[in-house]
This record gives structure tokens, C-alpha cells and sequence, in this order.
């Protein structure tokens, strides 16, 4: 009998935090004829949940990035000034990033492996986070901030100031050099002197503290 829709959403829930959880456990990433006897299901279950192995990859990363798509939503509808909202568009995933790896080092490197290893399964997160990052940009430029920009320039520009805030693997090699107050020191520099116009600086005000 096929699935319902909502049962097979249900399902690939389900398996994609049965693969987290396994390779918690078993320090490894998880063999796919592994996972298919581990499910509970059938082979032609499983099969009905998931078309082959990448759309399993799928639906971990959806689930692990989760919580980085609910950060920047958040963010974006909020009514914050254009430098703490952007501030606040970097920190709230690094530091649910910076929480994992403290928690097991070990199990955050593993899957980082696995979203370097299938990079391009992955890329339309990362597509989605500058798309709402340009939308900050956006915002910030009609306040008079990153004059004489593209905001494409922006974003690429901005993107390689932050990188280490961003790339999960940072906190393998940097960890605890990796913080809070020296993020809002980055993006209070840029907020104030990231221009495109020589000699004119965008205006900025270095006002973002870190909540003690």
C-alpha cells in the first residue's frame, strides 16, 4: 500500500535523525544497506521513502540545517538596526555550530566530512543564506550603508570577512578563538568603512555589545 505524503514526510524525519543518532553512536558514517536494516522498514519501504542514497543525504541535511534556516527567517522579520540584524544573521548559526561541536568535537567532524564529501547536495542552503543575506544588504543600503556597492560586491565581500563564522570547519581548527564579541567587532568594521566610494566611507556607528 504507498504512502501517504504526510507519512513519508514522517518517515524521512524519522530515518534522517536515526542516521545522526548512528553515527553518534558508532563514531562513522553509515553504510546505506546499514541504515535500510536499522530503519524498521522494508527494503521496498525504505525504497518508497527515498528514492536512492543522495536523497537520504537530503533529508539529514535538511534536518541538521534546520535550525541555521530558522535563525536567519527569524532574523530577517525581525525589526532590528541594519548592523545588529546582520550581526545577528551570522551569530545565531554560528553559535548553534560552535554549541554542537563543543558538545562532541567528534561527531561534528564526522559530519562535517559528510557535507564537504556531497558539497554540491548541499549548495542550495548555501544559495538560500545569500539570498538572505542580499536581502540584508539591501536594507542596509537604503540606510546609507555599503555605498557605491553592487550588492553582489557586497555579498562577496562580506562573505570573506565572515567566512570563518560560517564554515562549520572553522571551529575544528580556530574553536574558542572563534567568538561572539570579535564577530561584532568584524561587522561593526564593516559597517563602517565597507564602500565603494574612495574617500567616503559608508557612515556606521560602532554600537553592537555582546549580551552578557
Amino acid at each position: 500500500m504507498p504512502l501517504t505524503k504526510e507519512a513519508i514526510d514522517n518517515e524521512r524525519e524519522r530515518i534522517a535523525q536515526l542516521v545522526l543518532d548512528l553515527v553518534d553512536q558508532r563514531g562513522t558514517e553509515i553504510t546505506h544497506s546499514t541504515l535500510v536494516n536499522e530503519s524498521g522498514l522494508s527494503k521496498a519501504r525504505f525504497d518508497q521513502v527515498f528514492e536512492d542514497e543522495d536523497d537520504v543525504f537530503d533529508a539529514v541535511a535538511a534536518l541538521w540545517l534546520r535550525p541555521h534556516i530558522d535563525a536567519m527567517e527569524e532574523v530577517l522579520r525581525s525589526d532590528l538596526p541594519p548592523n545588529r540584524k546582520m550581526y545577528e544573521f551570522f551569530r545565531r548559526r554560528f553559535v548553534i555550530s560552535r554549541d554542537r561541536h563543543r558538545a562532541d568535537p567528534g561527531f561534528f567532524a564526522i559530519i562535517c566530512e559528510m557535507g564537504a564529501a556531497q558539497f554540491e547536495r548541499v549548495r542550495s542552503y548555501v544559495d538560500l543564506a545569500d539570498h538572505y543575506q542580499c536581502e540584508l544588504i539591501a536594507e542596509a543600503q537604503a540606510e546609507g550603508y555599503f555605498a557605491g556597492l553592487e550588492i553582489d560586491e557586497a555579498l562577496s565581500l562580506i562573505n570573506q570577512i565572515v567566512s570563518n563564522y560560517t564554515l562549520p570547519d572553522s571551529l575544528i581548527y580556530l574553536g574558542d578563538k572563534l567568538t561572539e564579541e570579535k564577530l561584532a567587532r568584524i561587522i561593526d568594521t564593516m559597517f563602517i568603512g565597507l564602500s565603494g566610494e574612495a574617500g567616503d566611507a559608508a557612515k556606521g556607528l560602532n554600537t553592537i555589545r555582546v549580551a552578557s
